[in-house]
């Protein structure tokens, strides 16, 4: 088949929820994809923060065949026990929060936010959800309610109700804003879709001392920044964050859709049996690939590697702000999520135009921003390779515009 016909095909079958770029991808190998003509890219996206350990990864194709000849799916779903399941239960008590004792699996990170917000309201008898301006939390009806951002919210109308709004690492806001009839606050540690904003450090631990004061759920969101994308395994645990709820996905199996949440003891002591469930949750071949990524990410000391490259990055990214101040606005992140703010949204266009013409996948967020998440794996001359094109991009518009 050729790119052409794979366009067609698409175009004429698939739901019109994209505006697509005209390239179709065949294959990877870690931070390269190759389309169907045999030119090769650069992925600075990680499939939108899945692909942690970089595609075609060996120990996830060896999870699926191992597993895949085994079991896919039990009987009886989660009503079975699961080996598979189990080990994967041991090794995330290792690297989640010791207070989170008590797991239940997803297939998303936005079914982890809505099953989270859902039991919150069950274990507190409250109604009410605060969230952040800017932020995202999925596109469920309930999570896309509880995001932060118009343009994900009110095309959807009649959204669903009990949820506010408070401005992010606002503290004042948020004390002014919980009372007796909040539930939860549901809070990214660094927001991510919503342009890569990280709060100061002690705004986390003090809207959890919030949370407590009025009996409140914490709920973690850490579907972004989880599994060591900003270094350590989890932002909230880096900070001595107590959340009563994280939530979790991407980075979790490594481009195999498969999310997960987590809870205190306190919580789980306040939910019944069918309080919540699903089909595919914690299904074997699931939490066979989870676990091989876990492990890899421990066994390779993939943090240390994430804070080299996310501070080469950030000192690259610095230069380009020197090099062209009347271009970039910013430049911000935390271990390998990072952000340019341009001054114009045309530019952010035209760059990500560019880096794609010269081979090179970024995303464009929020409109003036250009994010990027490479593999957290990445080797330190592919990340220079990356960065050399942005630069380029970057230089080839700038001169464009002159």
């Amino acid at each position: 088949m050729s790119s052409q016909t794979t366009f067609e095909i698409e175009d004429k079958f698939m739901a019109p929820f994209f505006i697509k770029q005209k390239i179709s991808i065949e294959k990877g190998d870690g931070i390269y994809v190759w389309d169907e003509e045999g030119h090769r890219y650069i992925d600075f996206t990680s499939g939108w923060g899945v692909t942690c350990v970089g595609h075609a990864q060996p120990v996830i194709t060896e999870a699926l065949l191992k597993q895949s000849g085994k079991i896919l799916q039990n009987p009886n779903s989660g009503l079975t026990y699961s080996p598979a399941r189990a080990e994967l239960l041991l090794l995330m008590q290792k690297v989640l929060p010791s207070h989170l004792s008590r797991i239940f699996f997803a297939n998303s990170g936005a079914e982890a936010n809505d099953a989270a917000i859902k039991l919150a309201r069950k274990v507190t008898g409250r109604m009410d959800v605060i969230s952040t301006h800017k932020s995202f939390h999925g596109r469920t009806i309930s999570t896309a309610s509880a995001t932060g951002q118009a343009a994900h919210r009110e095309k959807f109308n009649p959204l669903m109700p009990n949820y506010r709004f408070v401005t992010y690492g606002d503290l004042k806001d948020l004390e002014e804003t919980l009372d007796e009839n909040v539930a939860a606050f549901i809070l990214e540690p660094i927001q991510g879709e919503g342009g890569v904003h990280i709060p100061s450090g002690e705004y986390l631990k003090k809207a959890e001392n919030l949370c407590r004061k009025n009996g409140t759920l914490l709920i973690a969101d850490e579907v972004q920044t989880g599994f060591c994308r900003t270094g350590p395994m989890f932002v909230t645990e880096s900070l001595g964050v107590q959340a009563d709820f994280l939530t979790m996905a991407k980075g979790i199996a490594g481009g195999f859709p498969f999310g997960a949440f987590a809870m205190s003891e306190t919580v789980a002591e306040k939910l019944e049996i069918g309080d919540h469930g699903g089909t595919y949750c914690g299904n074997p071949l699931g939490c066979a690939v989870a676990h091989a990524v876990i492990k890899y990410l421990v066994d390779h000391n993939i943090s240390t590697n994430v804070d080299r490259m996310g501070r080469l990055a950030m000192k690259k990214m610095g230069q380009f702000q020197q090099d062209f101040p009347n271009t970039i606005n910013d430049v911000r992140g935390k271990g390998l999520l990072l952000l340019i703010e341009f001054k114009e949204e045309d530019t952010a266009t035209r760059v990500s135009d560019e880096c794609l013409q010269q081979k090179l996948f970024v995303r464009q967020t929020q409109g003036d921003g250009i994010r990027i998440f490479p593999a957290l794996n990445i080797k330190e001359d592919e990340m220079e390779e990356g960065l050399e094109i942005l630069r380029s991009a970057i230089e080839t518009v700038v001169n464009q515009k002159r």
